[in-house]
């Protein structure tokens, strides 16, 4: 009897056990990429240097998701961003400065997270640029003015993106200031997406005020731009063929009111600026010879607009970049990327150098040229 009931209750722990792992799922996940860049002209020399992360940055990240029955299910996000050259925590030295939201998903509803999340426009609008999908880095718009590359993302933030209904979805998030100013250091986003078959597309707007200006705000220290508003306005579209191959279209238009720096354009505060503004139109693609090995390609044109009291500047910019990618395995791949940048701004400031995100460090004249060679494994 006592071996029938012993029998009894372990069955019964153990189709419990069963059953709560069925409803309950925790998932490790990540992505390795480093290599060795070479820039033609940092400062005036040549440059060798190993760097983590390009294509995609060195992460790795823990995701949940617990059911909660008829359709409802609690998830959960924790992303870590680490340099795998030395070791150390990127994002400013969070901890998880890449992801960290916890929410509430439903598929006939949609879902709510709330914590440090993407804004709507990296969500919908990112994936349609070079930058926010292939070839990650090189492909950078200038100064990533419009955050193609995922330079920074929004503390404080409630987001809800809404189910697929005949191919369209939305997305909306805000992040407080989480001051007294409740205006302050906060942001906004909205974006819509639509796809059907071989064709996608997007629309989507962003507001920030003060980016920088407190580091408990909606965007802290990671901010790209110091200003006092900045607004982007992004479309993208793009067509996939049979294979797997792509080619894509994507517009942004940026404007940046009051603005006194730039984090990858240095000495840009040395005049009292009014206003930046940024148009980006690009043109990617790629390209499988096999499944296993692909070309990518993208061409930027820059237009900006730069205006202080001292002078005002209309200078452009042209990039190219290139990318071989080859999978060794599902998880691995080696590549070889090479990208090159133009400009003609004539400010007296570091607006006037050529500076490629991934270089290692501005160019002394208006040309610049980098190239790659790399391994990235995700698992």
């Amino acid at each position: 009897m006592k071996t029938m009931i012993a029998s009894a209750v372990f069955l019964s722990a153990a189709s419990y056990a069963a059953q709560s792992h069925a409803q309950s799922s925790v998932t490790l996940y990540g992505q390795l990429d480093a290599g060795v860049n070479f820039t033609n002209n940092a400062g005036g020399h040549h440059a060798f240097a190993m760097v983590s992360g390009d294509t995609a940055e060195t992460s790795f990240g823990l995701t949940g998701r617990e059911d909660l029955g008829g359709g409802l299910g609690a998830v959960f996000t924790l992303e870590n961003g680490v340099n795998i050259t030395n070791g150390a925590l990127n994002e400013g030295g969070r901890l998880w400065g890449r992801q960290a939201f916890v929410g509430i998903d439903s598929a006939r509803a949609g879902r709510f997270t709330l914590g440090r999340q993407y804004d709507a426009t990296i969500d919908f609008w990112s994936p349609f640029t070079a930058a926010g999908t292939t070839i990650g880095d090189f492909a950078a718009h200038p100064f990533d003015n419009d955050n193609a590359d995922y330079d920074f993302r929004i503390n404080n933030s409630v987001k809800y993106s809404t189910p697929t209904w005949g191919g369209f979805r939305a997305e909306a998030t805000y992040g407080f200031s989480n001051s007294s100013s409740f205006a302050g250091n906060r942001a906004y986003s909205v974006a819509g997406a639509y796809s059907n078959g071989p064709l996608s597309a997007a629309l989507a707007y962003m507001r920030l005020n003060g980016g920088g200006s407190t580091p408990d705000g909606a965007v802290g220290s990671d901010s790209v731009f110091l200003a006092a508003r900045q607004q982007n306005l992004d479309a993208g579209v793009r067509w996939t063929f049979s294979g797997g191959s792509s080619v894509a279209v994507a517009y942004s238009h940026v404007n940046v009111d009051n603005p006194t720096g730039n984090e990858f354009a240095p000495d840009v505060g040395q005049q009292n600026w009014s206003k930046w503004q940024f148009d980006n139109i690009e043109l990617n693609g790629q390209y499988f010879f096999t499944p296993d090995f692909s070309v990518i390609g993208a061409y930027t044109f820059t237009h900006g607009k730069l205006a202080s009291t001292a002078d005002d500047d209309s200078p452009n910019w042209h990039q190219v970049s290139l990318m071989l990618n080859y999978s060794l395995s599902k998880r691995t791949a080696i590549y070889v990327q090479g990208a090159w940048q133009h400009t003609n701004a004539h400010t007296g400031t570091g607006f006037d150098d050529a500076y490629l995100i991934g270089a290692a460090g501005p160019s002394s004249t208006g040309n610049q040229m980098v190239y790659r060679v790399a391994l990235v494994q995700h698992f």
